[in-house]
């Protein structure tokens, strides 16, 4: 819940837990990794790393494993935001969690260094970095798998959203929509096999 504290580490595992996941968020790791709640969290996702416990970033999770290991956090070199759909296509070494090219969602104007010794798995045409593994269990994905329809509509009619519908390289509300209607049904198949590969089981 908002305001708690984040589980104790043992041996870099959450007690009581088997598994994290990082969501996303308005936050911007260029700019607020010196905030205090954002850098303990990034060091306590860095811990899990260590160990290579089972850890999911999305979006800004993603970012945080990057920024945890000492690589860069920002912005798009010519400013471009990716807001809707993106296609994500599978690396020759990502073949096993995406088995083909497809759309998921984006909302996020900052991407992450690779970092050493990670695997990238997925890529993009505005964010190389889609996706990665490190080591048997950590991995991050710059796009967001668990949305809903309701979500995407809250995202595009928000305060905070809605203006940012008139960047040029954001995709129009109408046709969110539309690609939604089809393509978050396409991601609720991919994320179980995913989730089960994450997992080990």
């Amino acid at each position: 819940m908002l305001g708690d504290n984040l589980p104790r580490l043992i041996a870099g595992k959450p007690e009581e837990f088997s598994a994290t996941v990082v969501f996303g968020g308005p936050q911007l790791i260029s700019q607020d990794s010196n905030i205090g709640y954002i850098k303990e969290e990034i060091e306590w996702i860095g811990e899990q790393v260590k160990y290579d416990s089972p850890l999911l970033g999305i979006c800004l999770g993603a970012q945080m494993i990057s920024a945890s290991l000492g690589y860069a956090v920002g912005p798009h070199p010519q400013g471009l935001r990716e807001i809707g759909f993106h296609s994500v296509r599978p690396t020759p070494e990502g073949k096993e969690f995406f088995p083909s090219e497809a759309l998921f969602y984006q909302w996020h104007r900052e991407g992450f260094e690779l970092p050493k010794n990670s695997r990238l798995l997925a890529t993009g045409d505005i964010y190389q970095n889609q996706a990665f593994s490190l080591g048997s269990s950590v991995f991050g994905l710059q796009f967001h798998p668990e949305i809903t329809v309701e979500t995407i509509n809250k995202w595009i009619t928000s305060v905070r959203g809605a203006p940012q519908l008139n960047r040029p390289e954001a995709q129009p509300a109408d046709q969110q929509r539309l690609l939604a209607s089809q393509c978050v049904l396409e991601v609720k198949k991919w994320l179980p096999p995913f989730l089960k590969k994450w997992l080990h089981h």
